[in-house]
């Protein structure tokens, strides 16, 4: 596993002005969101969590998964959560070319809008890996898209660390208008499952409500 930054640094928003990676509020709100659904009973576990907590995320969907998966993509919907567009085959910016790049987005793009969820003037967009060029930030932008970055994130996705590592990621790093990653994948879900609850529950007692974006 590639070292990552768990904390956002804080020159990292004033460098890359083009993308959101937090929401300056004094209010304590957490924005929390799931890159990489959806995928069978883990996206579900994750809305039935959610529930139980009146919590609300945001959900940034492959495309080859919303296809697959078009039930469970529904059921997101249903549940009021906000959809964030992923690519539809999870590309890294840094190794594709700009126009292939754009097909792929506005390929599941064209999923999403089939839902009749998505305004053009809010359409969201998260690279994988958080890794795009800024031609391809300027040209989703033309686009209408907001990038989407992050304050947080949880490392559910690292096999290297336990899910006490990833709870203090959290607990440890979120405050006011936080952005905070999670994965609603098969490769996190052994952390997910075991921290999600304890983030809800934790933040709760201390006043918290989780917003979509």
């Amino acid at each position: 596993m590639k070292p990552y930054l768990v904390k956002l640094p804080y020159l990292i928003p004033r460098l890359f002005q083009n993308q959101i990676w937090k929401f300056p509020t004094k209010k304590k709100v957490l924005y929390l969101t799931f890159d990489d659904g959806p995928t069978p009973k883990i996206t579900e576990w994750v809305l039935d969590t959610l529930q139980k907590y009146n919590a609300k995320a945001t959900f940034f969907c492959i495309g080859k998964n919303i296809e697959q998966y078009p039930e469970i993509f529904q059921h997101t919907i249903n549940q009021n959560h906000t959809i964030g567009n992923h690519t539809f085959n999870h590309l890294n910016g840094w190794k594709t070319d700009t126009e292939e790049y754009l097909h792929s987005v506005l390929k599941t793009e064209k999923l999403i809008q089939k839902s009749q969820i998505s305004n053009p003037k809010s359409q969201i967009f998260r690279p994988p890996y958080g890794k795009i060029k800024p031609s391809q930030t300027k040209l989703l932008i033309e686009y209408n898209y907001k990038i989407m970055m992050w304050s947080v994130l949880s490392g559910d996705f690292d096999a290297s660390i336990t899910a006490e590592k990833c709870l203090n990621n959290v607990i440890g790093n979120s405050k006011n208008g936080s952005i905070i990653v999670f994965h609603d994948s098969v490769k996190a879900f052994g952390r997910l499952q075991i921290v999600l609850p304890k983030v809800l529950e934790h933040f709760s007692e201390k006043g918290y409500v989780f917003k979509q974006i």
